[in-house]
């Protein structure tokens, strides 16, 4: 048998890292590795909790915490009650009470080491005060209340007859187990179109964000083509209102062309007291400037995915769809067999 503690426990278990969250957990973590497969034994991971006393004890680490989080975890949460050591002490009673709250339907309660308790007149009065502690709980106190005997057969050195139902115990873990395998197996089809289907998501939001962008770059191209323009504008009717020398060195054909268009804004910049000139220069210069501003602002895109970062999702959508979901039919006829089999021996 394989031991492994604190850190190589989560490494081999990953699902139980959110432990490591909880301080002091991990130096308390141990792990036994069994080979057996009898009983589907390599399908089961037992969890053992410490056993919990009232009174000034001080536990290293939050140990209510962590039995909770465990017990959202559990497929199944077996309560055992020791007839000889403190079965119902109140701190026990509590976290019971919590985790039945929260999953009854997991729950099973048994009385362990039944045959250490004494006469069968002795384990019933065991099992009485039992019951009568866990009914004074309103979450605990439901009907159809049950709580099996069982203890390890080698054990039992005082050749106890107490009835022994472990077996229904191993019973209730197997059917556990089938259970699990078939919602597994039943969710893989749903699991792999739910992956596609997000995928597709993915995929199409980011085309619906590249047609914003290019949308966004060509406002923050207009804006910016006219904040450049209107400086020019304004030079060239400076230029061409003040028969400047250096519109005379383009030639007339040119100098004829600028006023043919730029004649109206020429007359209007004549039109201009020359005090107020500076001006109307600034006004225009502003403007071009908020144009600009506003062409940088516009422009902003959102990041997309790259070729790569698409390829990728296109791959994991077809082998999901095409070899993943292809298999479960084969799982289930493999489990089908296995089951039949396991039946029959």
């Amino acid at each position: 048998m394989n031991i492994w503690q604190g850190n190589a426990t989560l490494h081999l278990y990953p699902h139980f890292e959110p432990l490591r969250q909880i301080e002091g957990v991990t130096d308390y973590l141990t792990t036994e590795i069994s080979t057996s497969k009898q009983k589907k034994f390599s399908l089961v991971t037992f969890v053992d909790t410490p056993g919990l006393v009232d009174g000034d004890m001080k536990y290293p680490f939050d140990v209510n915490k962590s039995i909770l989080w465990l017990g959202d975890l559990a497929d199944l949460i077996f309560v055992f009650f020791d007839p000889i050591g403190q079965a119902l002490c109140k701190r026990t009673l509590n976290l019971v009470e919590e985790l039945n709250h929260k999953h009854a339907d997991r729950i099973r309660f048994y009385l362990s080491k039944a045959d250490e308790a004494g006469h069968e007149s002795d384990r019933q009065r065991v099992m009485m005060q039992i019951v009568q502690e866990l009914c004074k709980r309103p979450g605990l106190n439901r009907t159809g209340f049950d709580m099996p005997t069982i203890y390890v057969p080698n054990m039992n050195s005082k050749g106890s007859r107490c009835a022994n139902q472990i077996e229904e115990v191993c019973k209730d873990i197997e059917k556990t187990i089938n259970q699990t395998i078939q919602t597994t197996l039943n969710s893989l089809e749903k699991d792999c179109d739910q992956i596609a289907e997000l995928v597709e998501d993915k995929l199409e939001k980011d085309s619906v964000t590249a047609s914003v962008n290019l949308r966004a770059k060509f406002r923050g191209a207009l804006f910016g083509f006219i904040g450049m323009l209107l400086p020019l504008i304004l030079l060239a009717t400076y230029l061409v209102s003040t028969k400047s020398e250096v519109v005379k060195v383009l030639g007339e054909d040119i100098l004829a062309t600028m006023s043919l268009y730029l004649g109206p804004l020429a007359r209007a910049w004549q039109k201009v007291p020359a005090q107020y000139s500076q001006y109307v220069i600034i006004g225009i210069v502003g403007v071009a400037l908020i144009m600009l501003l506003i062409a940088k602002f516009a422009s902003s895109t959102k990041p997309t995915l790259s070729r790569k970062q698409k390829k990728s999702l296109l791959e994991v959508r077809d082998y999901v769809q095409n070899t993943v979901k292809s298999k479960k039919q084969k799982l289930y006829q493999e489990y089908l067999k296995q089951s039949v089999a396991d039946h029959d021996l």
